[in-house]
Formats: C-alpha cells, sequence, structure tokens
C-alpha cells in the first residue's frame, strides 16, 4: 500500500478530515454515553490532538487515530467519574468552618456554663444533670434519690432560674 503525499497539517487536508470524520468520531463516543454534548466534547478533542500530532500521523490512518484518541478520552472520562463517585462515597469529617472568633467564644461560654453549674446547691445540681445529661425523667429521678416527684420539679425549676440568671450574665 503506497502512503499519499497528503499532509495532516495541512488546512485543507485537516478540514477534509473533519468533514469526513466528525459525524462517524461523535456517534462512537455517542453510542458509548448517551450524551450528545459529551460525545461532541470528546470529538472536538480529539480532533485538537490530531491537529497537535498531525506529523506523526498518515492520512490515511487519521481515522483510527481519531477513534482510537476518542475512545481513549471517552475511558479517560469514565474512569475519572468513578474516582468521583467512590471519593463521595467516603464519609468526610466534619471540618469546622465557624470562624476562631465564634470558636473562642463558645469556648469561653462553655467554661462559664459549666462553672455556673458546678456553683448550683448540690440538690439542684444533681436534678438537672440527671435530667439534661443522663435524660432521666423526673420518675426516674424521684426514684433515684428517694425524694417525691414534686421536690424534682421545685430543684430543676430552681436549678433552671438560676443558670438563666447567671447565663444572661455571661
Amino acid at each position: 500500500m503506497q502512503q499519499s503525499s497528503k499532509s495532516v497539517c495541512e488546512q485543507p487536508v485537516f478540514t477534509q478530515l473533519f468533514e469526513t470524520h466528525a459525524e462517524a468520531v461523535r456517534n462512537l463516543i455517542y453510542y458509548k454515553c448517551g450524551d450528545k454534548d459529551q460525545a461532541e466534547d470528546v470529538m472536538q478533542e480529539a480532533f485538537i490532538k490530531l491537529w497537535d500530532n498531525c506529523k506523526k500521523v498518515i492520512f490515511e490512518k487519521a481515522k483510527g487515530f481519531l477513534c482510537t484518541v476518542a475512545n481513549n478520552l471517552f475511558l479517560n472520562q469514565v474512569a475519572k467519574q468513578k474516582v468521583r463517585l467512590e471519593y463521595s462515597k467516603i464519609p468526610r469529617s466534619n471540618k469546622n468552618i465557624e470562624s476562631p472568633d465564634f470558636v473562642m467564644e463558645e469556648k469561653e461560654f462553655m467554661n462559664k456554663l459549666q462553672t455556673a453549674i458546678a456553683e448550683l446547691p448540690e440538690g439542684q445540681r444533681e436534678v438537672f444533670l440527671l435530667n439534661r445529661i443522663d435524660k432521666k425523667t423526673y420518675n426516674e429521678i424521684a426514684e433515684m434519690l428517694g425524694i417525691s416527684v414534686k421536690a424534682v420539679e421545685k430543684r430543676m425549676h430552681n436549678a433552671l432560674k438560676q443558670l438563666r440568671k447567671l447565663v444572661k450574665n455571661i
């Protein structure tokens, strides 16, 4: 088989290749992916690669080059999508997106709140922590402490009242 004297680097020859093979290359990729826009993009990228490598590509082998390049470009896109999909499945730690000032103020508030809770009288502190931290009901707290439910309610009321005063000042 004799090689043609046509050079892919010549503008009219390249234009002829584009007009002849663009639709076939686009359809090849469209049949693989089902997305016309993606197929069009891959086809155009394949022709860009042909232009970039025009000195290396023989005119008779241009269609094979285009199909191979287009197929490889498509497979690379699929591989990237798989990587993105796998990466999106990895649970990410909740990174702190608050400003440093907010974080500092929150720490200060938590320290003052803990101090305020520590300053509560023992009975109120005990009832408050059992209810709010351990999620115990008033009935359960009354049983545990050997007091009436009314006494638990009174201690909780007083604890909350005192904490509101202290928290307002913070």
